[in-house]
């Protein structure tokens, strides 16, 4: 399989931005996708913003399953403050009362000193974890860019949300994709830019993933009982009718709509990575 890397030309410039804003910031929401936490999860980042309190957001946690959960506990075993939310359907008061908890030290020194100032946080993360949704879901409007593909975001902004700023960031990825699986499911959840994928590889990763983990959603969705990854694809293109003349499978349209089930949700909640992975990382 082909090995999955994409490090554009402005995720090196915005790693830049990011480095030259740290400090105007008081924390950091690092912004994971519950679905493939471990995964989204970038070492660099964490690392660049080690002297300030990070705050790891499990995003669109309404998609994931109790093996999000999992790696959640396991982060906070490491000493990480964790929390959970949806960014599209959910509400803002959970994710601010864990922001005011990460900051309480610095908004006890900004009291202290009389001063007026709004704390501020710096959004970071991989491409479509959410960011941009989370500032808008504090915001109470639509006032960051958003989109279901890597890469909206290109530039920093500002966004004032009620007593605090948030300043959002492009997605960043590692310059280096050293876990492979990993790579595949960022890939597969749309982290990556689709132009540069080998659709037809990320869609038998797929479905080998879901056979091993969540057979009962194949079964259910596209009538697959088993077989190899193409042996699916195939009998996923059969029962939806997705056929070109000659009764050949239209192995793109199948892929295509795997990809797009998994994607928004239609597969069920689901969670790629398990908390077995997270010694890979820490």
């Amino acid at each position: 399989m082909k090995t999955v890397q994409w490090y554009p030309g402005h995720m090196a410039k915005a790693m830049r931005m990011l480095e030259e804003n740290l400090n105007l910031v008081d924390a950091v929401l690092l912004v994971l996708d519950a679905r493939a936490p471990l995964s989204s999860y970038n070492p660099r980042l964490e690392k660049l913003v080690k002297n300030k309190p990070v705050l790891f957001v499990f995003n669109k946690r309404d998609l994931a399953d109790f093996k999000s959960e999992e790696i959640g506990e396991a982060f906070r075993a490491k000493g990480k403050e964790v929390v959970f939310i949806s960014a599209v359907k959910g509400q803002p008061r959970p994710l601010l009362n864990a922001m005011s908890a990460v900051t309480k030290e610095k908004a006890e020194l900004l009291k202290n000193k009389n001063s007026s100032r709004p704390l501020r946080f710096m959004v970071a993360g991989v491409p479509n974890t959410g960011k941009s949704s989370l500032i808008n879901l504090l915001s109470g409007g639509k006032k960051a860019v958003t989109g279901d593909k890597a890469g909206v975001t290109r530039s920093k902004q500002w966004v004032k949300c009620g007593e605090v700023e948030l300043l959002d960031s492009p997605g960043l990825m590692p310059p280096a994709l050293e876990n492979q699986t990993f790579a595949r499911r960022l890939a597969a959840l749309g982290s990556v830019n689709d132009d540069i994928l080998e659709f037809d590889e990320i869609a038998l990763f797929v479905l080998e993933e879901l056979a091993s983990s969540y057979p009962d959603r194949l079964k259910e969705r596209y009538g697959i009982e088993g077989g190899t990854p193409l042996e699916m694809l195939e009998a996923l293109c059969k029962n939806r009718g997705f056929l070109l003349k000659g009764n050949d499978f239209d192995y793109e349209r199948g892929e295509r709509a795997l990809i797009d089930d998994l994607r928004k949700g239609r597969l069920g909640a689901l969670t790629f990575d398990s908390k077995e992975e997270i010694n890979s990382l820490f």
